[in-house]
């Protein structure tokens, strides 16, 4: 899991699903994926194959629960565990305003202790490995004192592979999808935590939109590196080269139009299962992204993928704009 690390995809609430794992995972065969984010009682409580549920090419996939409650994260990790998943994230990044059973997200970057106690408690209740997704500090704490300690606390309860948001979280007075983009960046101050922590796996997230910019950090001495709305708008842009790019894989790329093919016997299967095909083609719009066609193919999708009856063809039809553009 350490080599996979040196590239993921992040979890995104409403995006990350299954569908849109199984589309990346045709793609690039080493870079880890992640799920949604989804939280420890949900796990424990609710519809577990609903959630938990997902296709054995997905691997090597990750799943991110989100909690503070240590009894109930050990649970549910111990649930998620049996599913086969071969990475339990804690989150400890999402600026949420929610609370269940106690406060989750970045919020915890306040309580260092906690956050090793119920990291502790997962590793404890499974053998997969456990690891912690984190901002920089929250508010007005300032990062570089607070980072160095709440890795060394974690870090001392076991965890050994880290991704670092390298924006702080402002829980008040900016909305979640604010904190995306307007919190300053600081990649030096993450750099840094390599040299406080050198026994840590650490990956850098946050505004990285190319392999270019991913390959800079890694040879700027991270670890790895995580990249999320660039490789859900842009996804061949981001995954078609990375195995060669960031793994050294010696097979050559896919090709958009055939990862398309590829998902088609998905799709089918999708459908006699009672889905719908938007659920899946919604992941789907930005394959083509800045190549001719590319308007067509989303055009196509976007009017047609809701429609009663909707299918492959649908998808076919889409790959004649691309097709005919390029003949």
């Amino acid at each position: 899991m350490y080599q996979n690390a040196r590239l993921s995809i992040a979890p995104m609430m409403d995006w990350t699903d299954r569908h849109c794992r199984f589309f990346h995972r045709l793609m690039s065969r080493e870079t880890l994926l992640y799920t949604e984010m989804v939280t420890a009682p949900a796990v424990v409580h609710g519809d577990r194959d609903r959630l938990l549920g997902f296709d054995a090419a997905e691997h090597p996939v990750a799943l991110q629960l989100g909690g503070s409650d240590r009894a109930e994260l050990a649970q549910a990790t111990r649930i998620a565990a049996e599913y086969g998943y071969d990475e339990i994230n804690l989150n400890v990044g999402c600026p949420s305003d929610r609370v269940q059973s106690g406060a989750f997200g970045a919020v915890l970057m306040t309580q260092p202790a906690l956050v090793a106690a119920c990291v502790a408690a997962m590793r404890a209740a499974s053998p997969v490995e456990v690891t912690v997704k984190c901002r920089i500090g929250v508010d007005d704490q300032e990062p570089a004192h607070i980072l160095p300690d709440f890795l060394r606390q974690i870090s001392a309860a076991g965890v050994r592979r880290v991704t670092i948001h390298a924006r702080k979280a402002w829980l008040q007075g900016l909305s979640p999808k604010e904190n995306r983009d307007i919190p300053p960046l600081d990649y030096p101050l993450v750099y840094r935590m390599k040299d406080a922590v050198p026994e840590m796996h650490l990956s850098i997230n946050g505004g990285v939109a190319s392999l270019d910019e991913a390959d800079a950090h890694l040879r700027a001495g991270m670890d790895g590196v995580m990249i999320g709305r660039a490789a859900y708008h842009t996804p061949a842009d981001i995954l078609l080269e990375a195995d060669r790019r960031i793994f050294g894989a010696a097979s050559p790329a896919r090709d958009p139009v055939e990862v398309a093919h590829l998902m088609l016997p998905y799709i089918e299967g999708h459908l006699s299962a009672g889905g719908r095909l938007h659920q899946i083609t919604r992941h789907m719009l930005g394959l083509f992204a800045g190549r001719p066609g590319a308007r067509g193919w989303k055009r196509v999708l976007s009017e047609g993928a809701h429609k009663p009856g909707a299918g492959p063809a649908l998808v076919e039809r889409a790959l004649a704009e691309i097709t005919q553009r390029a003949a």
